[in-house]
């Protein structure tokens, strides 16, 4: 296991509440290393973060760990078939709009 996967998996399992559970998978073709991961559904929110702040902070720090070792790191959070996280908030902002709009008859 290469350094920039073992350094996801401590993170993460530092952070969700399954963390026998968490899993990574990595594989490397021209545009660089791509780093996904795998955990129960129920510990998404734990990864995502508010407003995805926890992921996109995965993300800075993998770009530096990334830098050391002259390869571009990239991470992919897998999302499971049936997952229940609910629509994004500007889908449904949106759909609010429409049928405000459509309440009008406009």
């Amino acid at each position: 296991m290469e350094s920039d996967q073992q350094f996801v998996e401590y993170l993460v399992k530092a952070i969700v509440n399954h963390p026998d559970e968490v899993k990574t998978e990595r594989s490397v073709d021209e545009r660089g290393v791509l780093i996904t991961l795998h955990v129960k559904p129920e510990d998404m929110g734990y990864v995502i973060g508010r407003q995805g702040q926890t992921a996109r902070a995965i993300r800075t720090l993998l770009k530096i760990v990334g830098a050391k070792n002259d390869a571009r790191v990239n991470f992919k959070i897998h999302e499971p078939e049936g997952s229940t996280r609910g629509p994004r908030r500007e889908a449904m902002e949106s759909s609010a709009d429409e049928a405000s709009v459509d309440d009008l008859g406009i």
